[in-house]
């Protein structure tokens, strides 16, 4: 196992847990004080992209040794002449051709096109509790950028307000609260996308999503994600909760209606009660069989009124990507997001996580094989989604470089709730009265924080621009972490702006697999991805023998 370095010397950056491949902890707290790469982005923003102390200091990379296969064993690729992708008005000059004139606007969708900001969204932020507290920021923020969202799995299974009646949901206050505040500041750019499960399927949220939204919102199918090869899973400490859980219809671990699991709650020797979902298509037995029952599924959700349909597939055997992008693309489905082992932002079983699944890189690699497989015998392939352990600019561009042209968004899970956090610690500081409403978990700014200011305006690199956005008077109801979710963006796009003009790529849809190349030959052999000294290997040597 490759151990990650917890220090960054020249960010000045430090993970207080052990880092994971993305540069997150693999276990990241809500209260924590800092400061991570992603964690201190949510601050100073762009900032970020370079070394600190300048004029005291210079730098050097640590990265050029690489072992085993990883993204972090792709490297990017720069070119010394040329500019391809020019928007409209631009030209080849070298005033033009600046990064901040490269354009990092993209689109998915099959009949209809969504479109948005940068290419990137959150992972499926359903029933865990970290997404009910911090939706505000998650979804204003998102929203704010122009980027999508999605609302997770078993959110009005879960709500104790929910009513279902004959099986149906007549009344879904927490997703409704969910959709609405992500709609209130929507323009236009970016979607709020509904998931479905088992569970979901048989409540009835895409009947009652419809009927209530319409083509507003985006429904998701679920088939897995990549931190798990089970049901989603949620933790509770009340027994009562749990009974009402499991009386829903939910599995839960232990089953909290048994009298010895009630006498153990009671004396304190179980604390806590796992709630789980169920597996889809177990009655199921071969590929024909699925594809009747997804075509059915999507043939019924078209009649619903749905125009925009989206699947999200975990990382399993290359069967299932297989059956996830064929049917996808014959179904005409909007978007495909393939999740790849090592992320996760639910309670996933911790040693499952571990061991189980396709690590995100060969799994996305074998994507990109199976879609050109279809591209070759003329079939339109379906708009794809990477996912997995990913959550810096260089992750985005290498993820669109590796999937190339058929990936046009990257999701990302923890990364994006980091500024959540940051940003409702900080307002819970600043304004006290709040605390409780934002879930802040701090009684003072710690260092980290108060060496950048005492105020949101001194704190936060995009206060303003979010200020300019939204108007000084909107600006009181907008949560600070919806304002640290918008300074991370801006960096991680400045950041993708720098990789893609380096690269001379001006335009999204510019980035292809040639703009990438694998730092050694292992990784060479699963991406297709030609190992570093062979790119353009042939044309060097043509100009050195003409």
């Amino acid at each position: 196992m490759i151990q990650w370095p917890k220090q960054n010397d020249v960010l000045g950056t430090v993970n207080r847990g052990n880092p994971a491949e993305s540069g997150l902890c693999t276990l990241c707290r809500a209260d924590c004080q800092g400061k991570c790469e992603t964690w201190m982005s949510s601050m100073v923003g762009r900032k970020l992209l370079y070394p600190r102390d300048f004029g005291t200091v210079t730098a050097g990379s640590s990265n050029t040794t690489h072992v085993g296969i990883s993204y972090n064993s792709l490297r990017i690729l720069g070119y010394n002449y040329g500019a391809y992708g020019l928007t409209k008005g631009l030209s080849n000059s070298a005033d033009d051709c600046i990064f901040p004139n490269v354009n990092v606007e993209t689109e998915f969708g099959s009949e209809v096109k969504t479109k948005v900001k940068a290419p990137i969204m959150t992972g499926a932020l359903g029933s865990t509790f970290i997404a009910a507290k911090y939706w505000d920021s998650f979804s204003i923020g998102a929203a704010l950028v122009g980027i999508p969202i999605v609302i997770g799995e078993n959110v009005v299974g879960i709500d104790k307000e929910a009513v279902i009646e004959n099986g149906r949901i007549v009344k879904a206050p927490e997703l409704d609260r969910r959709i609405q505040t992500y709609l209130k500041y929507y323009d236009g750019f970016g979607a709020i996308i509904v998931q479905m499960n088992v569970e979901d399927t048989r409540n009835g949220v895409a009947e009652y999503v419809i009927e209530k939204y319409g083509d507003q919102v985006i429904l998701e199918l679920k088939w897995g994600q990549g931190a798990k090869d089970i049901g989603g899973e949620i933790q509770v400490t009340d027994l009562e909760y749990a009974i009402f859980l499991k009386n829903r219809g939910y599995v839960v671990d232990p089953d909290p209606t048994i009298p010895e699991v009630q006498e153990a709650f009671k004396s304190g020797a179980i604390r806590s009660f796992a709630r789980h979902s169920r597996l889809g298509y177990t009655d199921l037995t071969s590929f024909e069989q699925v594809r009747e029952n997804f075509m059915t599924a999507i043939e019924y959700l078209r009649g619903l009124g749905y125009k925009r349909i989206t699947l999200k597939t975990g990382s399993y055997g290359m069967e299932a990507l297989a059956m996830a992008i064929k049917l996808a693309s014959d179904g005409k489905l909007d978007l495909l997001t393939v999740d790849g082992s090592g992320g996760g932002t639910g309670m996933s079983p911790w040693n499952m996580m571990e061991t189980w699944g396709v690590p995100s890189i060969l799994l996305h690699s074998k994507a990109y094989e199976y879609a050109s497989l279809l591209a070759a015998r003329g079939k339109k392939v379906v708009d794809m989604a990477f996912a997995g352990g990913l959550a810096r600019e260089d992750h985005i561009f290498k993820a669109l470089a590796l999937g190339a042209p058929y990936v046009k968004l990257v999701c990302m899970g923890r990364a994006l709730m980091i500024p959540g956090f940051v940003g409702s610690n900080i307002e819970g500081v600043l304004h006290p009265e709040r605390r409780a409403k934002v879930n802040g978990n701090w009684d003072s700014l710690p260092r980290t924080v108060a060496e950048l200011g005492t105020k949101a305006e001194e704190i936060f690199a995009g206060y303003y621009d979010v200020q300019k956005k939204v108007g000084a008077e909107e600006m009181k109801n907008i949560p600070y972490g919806a304002i640290a979710f918008w300074t991370l963006a801006d960096k991680l796009t400045a950041g993708l702006q720098q990789l893609m003009a380096g690269a001379r790529k001006f335009s999204l849809d510019q980035i292809t697999r040639n703009d990438i190349a694998s730092a050694n030959r292992e990784t060479e052999a699963e991406t297709g991805i030609p190992f570093i000294t062979d790119v353009q290997d042939e044309l060097a040597r043509k100009i050195l023998l003409s």
